[in-house]
């Protein structure tokens, strides 16, 4: 079980989240976001081992500023969390790892994906808002079950300690990591690193049992 924590933008919380070892990172490079990385050069990014993927999470983002940024920052995946078509994303998929976020809710039809398959790495689903994520809403994680496509997912929005137990209910083949933010910050864009230990733990027992079933 990955995990992706998202949203960080602050140079000694990232050096402090970094030290919990987890997969990826994930800074917010859309301006109308409350996370948004204003200056990704003052997160100290460039200090990140590689063994985490500095993943630069847009909404709706010219090709060429995207780019521009895997370049300039040495991004290692992009996560696509607007209207991103199926060619846009397949367009980066071999220069990073490319995750496409959809945004969950009850009428939410899981066969308008089936364009991504084989260009994109990887799904995220979170909680269906206008704000694009950070809701710290959950969704109902039964609909997964209506997932039946090769990709891997991500599962989003409303993580906490207070539901990170529940996961384990969660048996679907696909099921690859999680993303958490907006439940483990102290102030926007900082994350509480002691609720963090506690997530880790969490999903690391999830991560045992599934191995020993």
């Amino acid at each position: 079980m990955k995990i992706k924590v998202c949203g960080l933008r602050d140079a000694d919380n990232i050096k402090a989240v970094a030290a919990l070892a987890p997969d990826f990172i994930g800074l917010i490079c859309y301006e109308r976001s409350p996370r948004f990385v204003s200056n990704i050069d003052a997160t100290g990014i460039d200090a990140l081992p590689d063994t985490i993927l500095k993943t630069g999470v847009f909404v709706n983002e010219s090709a060429e500023n995207i780019q521009l940024l895997i370049d300039d920052y040495g991004l290692d995946a992009i996560q696509l969390h607007g209207k991103e078509s199926a060619n846009f994303a397949a367009a980066f998929k071999n220069k990073v790892v490319v995750l496409k976020a959809f945004g969950v809710d009850a009428g939410f039809d899981f066969e308008q994906l089936k364009d991504y398959v084989g260009k994109v790495d990887f799904f995220l689903f979170d909680t269906k808002t206008a704000a694009h994520g950070g809701s710290g809403e959950t969704f109902d994680w039964r609909m997964l079950n209506s997932y039946n496509l090769n990709v891997p997912f991500f599962l989003s929005g409303g993580l906490s300690i207070d539901n990170l137990d529940q996961i384990e209910k969660i048996k679907h083949p696909q099921f690859y990591g999680i993303d958490v933010n907006s439940r483990f910050e102290t102030a926007l864009g900082v994350k509480d690193i002691k609720k963090l230990e506690k997530a880790f733990a969490i999903i690391k027992k999830y991560t045992k049992n599934e191995i020993r079933s």
